[in-house]
């Protein structure tokens, strides 16, 4: 008998096994996104962390701002284009790269506060670590899509190899299934024409989604550059400080780029890889937590260099850095983030010129727009008919030091324990928008509808970024809201003889916003000079003798020399300008005399010529300074 021919159709087939995906759909793709999550929050905390301490140290926050964003933008483009080397081991690489980005984010603000301290300011400084960290940053993005593309192929190829092999005789994803299904179409039930251009018209599957891929990966990126922003202001620097809320975003970094690595990478790592990425994120970890528990004594040690030895006080208030140098007992220095505010010697001689020649005139009600150290507020006080002061300042830690610090105390004569001085906390803008500027220590409310014979700004350089509002034409028409008929306004303008150009368009917004202005410079008669050109200009830059090295001031320029003038600006609003000189019952000045400010009046006017010519007024959208 002869055996019917044996085929490959009659042999029997062996049980096809399905085979399972290696990596779960969600395996990979949610850790990563978390991943991203925080080190996009990490490397935003970094950008802020540079742009507010450069704000601090060199002044001039919008420059800062400019050069840091710009510079790490440029640099984030030069690391996605490295990172095409590392794409064939993006595992060890992405480890490696989160460590140095930790190693640079989280050391760099304690690197240039280093170098302010001993060095100067120095802009390459902050241009070198802007750059190394968007270099790093940029090339995060492409080696996570690597990581991400390379488990996903191997999930669709599990997923596929399950499809073709793993399913039923008969249904759709087995062959006999698919002839089937052909069989039915060819004979029984043709497509039609329009199901025939759906299918055609219908994309290929893509095993792996790029453009999903993408998506996910920026919106993680995304949303976790807005955790970084919100916590930097609200948790980072009001419970650790700059210092120590980079290096503890750093370490944050390392744990959470070395880790997804460590964890879910870890088959694409070599043992010695692997050894290599556990030491340098330990090497790294290590590293930030001895700046961590060394951040107080260095920051101690860089304040000396900078202030000298003799600190007598140094706080960080919610809005700035305050340090008191000098000795005991004697007259101290003032200083508001680095920059002299007020030097004990000779800081008189400002106050006195910013004071005396505005209260000839009626002066029963008295409006200081800042002036937290009580040193104008004293010299107000000195006229017994002021029925009140109002003193509007931003930080109630200056207030608050100024009462309780004796040698502060004792230097504004204790003006804030006399009754007739109310303090208002809050920026001086919106005081006057609301309404007068008065609301007693709490802060609340605003005095509606008072009206005051004399405004005295006090306040910050106009080359700050906070001169961009007080120094601007709406400031100054909002404060002539609240002045009293035959009322006069006085300001600080900055020095007349070594910035013209500032000093002329502060008296250009006054006058745009109706004032009749009476400029005058005075001369600091210190042959050290007083201020750099561009800080106030309050004291003396070398201090009390108390050994401080010249701080710089906020929105110093490049290659400024010292100033020796202090320009001021009276004004009344309407068209006669206020005369300038002294009461008849003023108390008798130590550094000022009629014949004194008939001299300042003419050296301003020939500092006229040095300025431009119809000189625009600065508004808040157009800032001139």
């Amino acid at each position: 008998m002869i055996d019917p021919p044996v085929t490959l159709s009659t042999l029997p087939r062996p049980p096809r096994q399905a085979v399972r995906p290696p990596v779960r759909p969600g395996a990979v793709r949610y850790p990563v996104l978390a991943v991203v999550f925080v080190c996009s929050a990490c490397g935003l905390v970094y950008e802020l962390e540079l742009v507010a301490l450069a704000s601090y140290l060199i002044g001039d926050s919008v420059t800062q701002a400019s050069v840091v964003l710009s510079v790490m933008v440029f640099a984030m483009g030069i690391g996605s284009l490295l990172a095409k080397r590392l794409r064939c081991r993006a595992a060890v690489g992405f480890g490696m790269l989160e460590a140095g980005l930790a190693l640079v984010g989280g050391g760099s603000a304690m690197a240039l506060y280093a170098a302010f301290a001993w060095l100067g300011p120095s802009q390459y400084v902050l241009v070198a670590f802007s750059l190394a960290i968007g270099v790093l940053i940029g090339a995060e993005i492409p080696l996570l899509m690597s990581l991400i593309q390379r488990a996903e192929t191997v999930r669709s190829r599990g997923a596929g190899a399950e499809g073709s092999l793993g399913a039923p005789l008969g249904m759709p994803g087995g062959r006999r299934g698919r002839q089937g299904r052909r069989r039915r179409t060819d004979r029984g039930w043709p497509l039609t024409p329009r199901a025939r251009a759906r299918r055609r018209a219908r994309p290929p599957k893509d095993p792996y989604d790029a453009a999903g891929t993408v998506a996910d990966l920026f919106a993680a990126d995304y949303v976790g550059a807005l955790a970084g922003g919100l916590a930097f202001p609200f948790l980072l620097l009001p419970w650790l400080g700059q210092l120590t809320g980079a290096l503890v975003t750093g370490a944050v970094n390392a744990l959470a780029g070395g880790g997804l690595v460590l964890w879910l990478f870890r088959h694409d790592l070599t043992p010695r890889a692997r050894k290599l990425l556990i030491g340098a994120n330990v090497f790294v970890l290590a590293l930030l937590g001895t700046a961590t528990v060394l951040a107080d004594p260095f920051e101690q040690a860089a304040r000396r260099a900078v202030y000298g030895d003799r600190i007598l006080v140094a706080v960080r208030t919610d809005f700035q850095e305050v340090v008191v140098t000098g000795r005991r007992g004697s007259p101290p220095d003032l200083f508001l983030d680095g920059r002299l505010w007020a030097a004990g010697r000779d800081e008189y001689r400002y106050h006195e010129a910013l004071v005396h020649p505005a209260m000839n005139g009626r002066h029963a009600r008295v409006l200081i727009l800042g002036g937290g150290d009580g040193l104008a507020a004293r010299e107000v006080l000195r006229y017994p008919d002021v029925r009140s002061v109002t003193v509007v300042e931003r930080d109630p830690g200056v207030v608050r030091l100024a009462r309780t610090d004796p040698d502060l105390a004792a230097l504004n004569g204790r003006a804030f324990r006399d009754r007739r001085v109310t303090v208002a906390y809050g920026d001086a803008f919106r005081r006057l928008r609301a309404g007068g500027g008065t609301g007693g220590e709490t802060g609340g409310g605003t005095g509606g509808g008072a009206r005051y014979d004399v405004v005295i700004c006090d306040l910050p350089d106009p080359t700050t970024t906070d001169g961009t509002t007080l120094y601007s034409e709406e400031f100054y028409g909002l404060a002539a809201g609240v002045l009293a008929d035959g009322g006069r306004l006085v300001t600080h303008a900055g020095p007349a003889v070594a910035r013209p150009g500032t000093y002329w368009t502060v008296d250009a917004s006054l006058r745009a916003a109706g004032f009749a202005t009476r400029p005058y410079d005075m001369d600091t008669g210190d042959g050290d000079g007083v201020g750099d050109g561009t800080g106030d200009g309050r004291g003396t830059e070398t201090g009390t003798g108390n050994g401080p090295r010249t701080p710089p001031r906020a929105g110093a320029a490049s290659g400024s020399g010292p100033a020796k003038d202090w320009g001021f600006l009276l004004a009344a609003y309407g068209g006669r300008a206020p005369g300038l000189g002294l009461a008849a019952d003023a108390p008798r000045p130590r550094s000022l005399s009629p014949a004194g400010l008939a001299t300042a009046a003419s050296r301003a006017e020939r500092t006229r010529a040095h300025a431009p010519r119809r000189l625009p007024p600065s508004t808040l959208v157009h800032p001139r300074y």
